[in-house]
């Protein structure tokens, strides 16, 4: 075939193509864009996930230290393992500086 028998595109083709493609593209980049945002959605979460955790460690291990260090307990095991006790107001000394 020749090219002299084949038909001119109208006027507005051009467009209606640069058109198409450029809707084409954007519901692509919508879909890409959706699908990005549901990863980053999953991927606070899980680190929302490890902060609670880490926080409810972080409270347990403040309650054991507060238990560990209670004065009661502090006093029981240096009179028992220790054998320490409050000295007589004779036993006292003062030491001048």
């Amino acid at each position: 075939m020749s090219r002299a028998f084949a038909k001119p595109l109208p006027a507005g083709s051009t467009v209606l193509l640069i058109l198409f493609v450029a809707v084409l593209v954007s519901a692509i980049a919508v879909a890409y864009s959706a699908h990005w945002n549901r990863q980053l959605l999953n991927t606070l979460y899980g680190e929302l996930s490890v902060r609670d955790k880490a926080q409810a460690e972080w409270g347990r291990l403040i309650l054991e230290q507060s238990t560990w260090t209670a004065h009661s307990r502090i006093e029981t095991l240096a009179s028992e393992q220790l054998k320490m006790r409050i000295p007589e107001p004779a036993e006292v000394r003062m030491v001048a500086p």
